[in-house]
């Protein structure tokens, strides 16, 4: 259980560091508006989910992805820097779907 508390504690700080750091440090044009919505870590604090949304439309999104990708190592070396963690996870960053489950599911109700 203990394990469990530490890694969802490290998500948390995880989560703040690298959307301080999208927000600061990464300037890449292609990055969107961007929101980390979650994050989860492995109990091993080995690897770091980060889930998010992306405002605009589908290039926009998928060009948020690349961006993301892209910075990937930049994000990594600052979460490294902001965490008390013998090892850095690596990052792993997944397109957050329940604002979209959740938009068409208010379509369905009310039709």
């Amino acid at each position: 259980m203990a394990d469990a508390a530490r890694a969802a504690r490290l998500a948390d700080r995880i989560k703040v560091v690298v959307a301080q750091a999208l927000e600061r440090r990464v300037k890449d044009p292609r990055l969107g508006f961007v929101t980390i919505t979650d994050a989860r870590v492995t109990n091993d604090l080995q690897h770091a989910t980060l889930y998010y949304t992306v405002f605009g439309t589908a290039d926009e999104q998928e060009s948020t992805r690349a961006a993301l990708e892209s910075a990937k190592g930049v994000l990594r070396a600052e979460v490294g820097r902001n965490i008390t963690a013998r090892l850095t996870p690596t990052l792993t960053f997944v397109p957050d779907e329940i604002p979209v489950n959740a938009s068409h599911l208010e379509e369905v109700l009310r039709a």
